[in-house]
């Protein structure tokens, strides 16, 4: 007969196993402007430590591919792959194809379109659906709106340079922080202009998408990525686990990815992150091997791991 403590040992073992070979594509250690729980090394101990298989560090102000690359250098004994991308903000100069193209040569691997930069952000931050967005340690310039659309609504001539530029790198195109009717065009004109690899970040914050705008943007190839400080204890939470597996169905186990998006104050390591969600999983019953394709399987594939 199994006791509590052989119990909750076996339940520790069989997630320490699942994180085995795991991917976190939105991780948000420091330097940065924003307060952050841990730097890039510690991030990268914490991942190899669990096993992880790779590692994308993401800052809303700077490419942090250079960081990853040098870290990956001077610690080879880890295993653990570290990458990064960027963020088209305006401290990169917003719908920059001139940053992207040097984001993409330099070898980031993610192109997220505006986050804090973006008109929809700074809309939802100024009628209080992003009140607990972090905020950066020191007052920045305030941002300019920025919108992949015209006056007209049509994609504007760099959103589309940039995005034949992601196509040509087969690299990941992320949503950011545009609203879902936003990305419904953009994600379109991307799957027309070649693009292959797509994300929409955190479908239901900020973002607004309904189950409709989720089988849509599935629809032209994209993955939901969910962040995962967003289910789990902590400053962050705003959804149940049940919550997330209506999402999961929505969506499909096939085009469900789940990144931390942790790192900032008042959360969890983004391992500990992912140790909590996984354990949600399995008491949702979510089988072992769709765990496995969600927190790591889809991702490598998607950073061309495999």
């Amino acid at each position: 007969m199994m006791t509590a403590t052989s119990a909750t040992d076996s339940r520790a073992n069989q997630v320490r196993d699942l994180l085995v070979g795991a991917v976190d594509l939105h991780c948000h250690s420091g330097p940065a402007a924003m307060p952050r729980i841990l730097d890039h090394h510690e991030a990268m101990l914490d991942a190899a430590a669990a096993k992880f298989r790779a590692l994308v560090y993401k800052d809303h102000f700077y490419l942090g591919t250079a960081h990853a690359v040098i870290l990956e250098k001077l610690f080879p004994e880890t295993g653990l792959k570290l990458y990064s991308g960027l963020a088209l903000n305006n401290a990169s100069g917003g719908f920059n194809p001139h940053a992207v193209d040097h984001a993409i040569k330099l070898g980031a691997k993610i192109i997220w379109l505006p986050t804090l930069s973006a008109q929809h952000h700074i809309d939802a931050q100024t009628s209080g659906q992003a009140k607990t967005f972090p905020k950066t340690s020191q007052k920045m310039l305030d941002p300019i709106g920025l919108s992949a659309l015209d006056a007209n609504g049509r994609i504007t001539d760099p959103v589309k340079q940039i995005l034949d530029l992601i196509a040509e790198g087969d690299i990941i195109l992320a949503g950011g922080h545009l609203s879902a009717a936003e990305l419904c065009l953009v994600f379109d004109e991307a799957r027309a202009r070649g693009v292959k690899k797509m994300i929409i970040n955190h479908p239901t914050y900020i973002v607004g998408c309904t189950d409709a705008d989720i089988r849509t943007l599935v629809g032209l190839g994209a993955y939901m990525e969910h962040s995962i400080c967003m289910f789990v204890e902590g400053r962050s939470k705003k959804f149940t686990p049940q919550q997330l597996a209506h999402l999961i169905e929505v969506a499909g186990v096939d085009r469900t990815v789940l990144c931390s998006d942790l790192g900032l104050v008042g959360s969890p390591r983004p391992v500990d992150g992912y140790r909590e969600v996984v354990g949600h999983l399995l008491d949702l019953q979510v089988g072992e091997a769709d765990i496995r394709a969600m927190i790591g399987g889809h991702a490598a594939k998607l950073l061309n791991l495999d």
